[in-house]
């Protein structure tokens, strides 16, 4: 004789009430691991637009773009007055531009993983970084003074910045650990 064996799902054959499933605890923890990789996805999308934006500005377009955030006169002292300085200062900024586009690419190709312990410790380091530039800005930007004017706007929009990671940052740890 075989014995089979018999799961409760066979034992009900339509008489009564069927039983509802309740989502199981691996499907509820994949779906908040889905909305948090999701968010850590659009934040690095954003990111990643913005600095490929602002690094083409700087490669191509950075005389505007100093006369639009500075002013006419103030441009044309922070683009040098020998062409020597001109030269080079039009060498650093295309380097600088270059970066914030590199960097919009890594953050492009980040996007993409998955691991949520790779996405907090990803996200805790934008944080510090942002963080750190702000303070770099209110030390030593704030001393020149062609620069001094902006210096304020831009610490907040570095904030800014630090703050997206950190919201992320909070919401997957209020995830983890609820």
């Amino acid at each position: 004789m075989h014995h089979a064996y018999i799961t409760p799902s066979q034992t009900h054959h339509g008489h009564g009430p069927a039983t509802p499933k309740s989502p199981s605890a691996p499907a509820a923890a994949a779906a908040a691991a889905t909305t948090a990789s999701s968010a850590f996805t659009v934040i690095c999308v954003l990111h990643s637009l913005i600095a490929l934006f602002c690094g083409s500005l700087m490669m191509f377009h950075a005389r505007a773009i100093y006369s639009l955030g500075h002013g006419t006169d103030a441009a044309e002292r922070l683009l040098g007055s020998t062409p020597q300085d001109r030269l080079l200062i039009s060498t650093s900024d295309s380097f600088a531009g270059l970066l914030l586009l590199a960097i919009g690419l890594l953050l492009l190709m980040v996007s993409n993983i998955k691991d949520r312990e790779f996405q907090d410790f990803f996200a805790k380091g934008c944080t510090v970084l942002h963080v750190c530039v702000a303070v770099w800005r209110l030390s030593f930007e704030r001393g020149v003074e062609d620069l001094a004017g902006d210096c304020l706007r831009q610490t907040v929009g570095d904030f800014l910045l630090a703050l997206s990671w950190l919201l992320f940052v909070v919401y997957s740890w209020r995830e983890k650990y609820d």
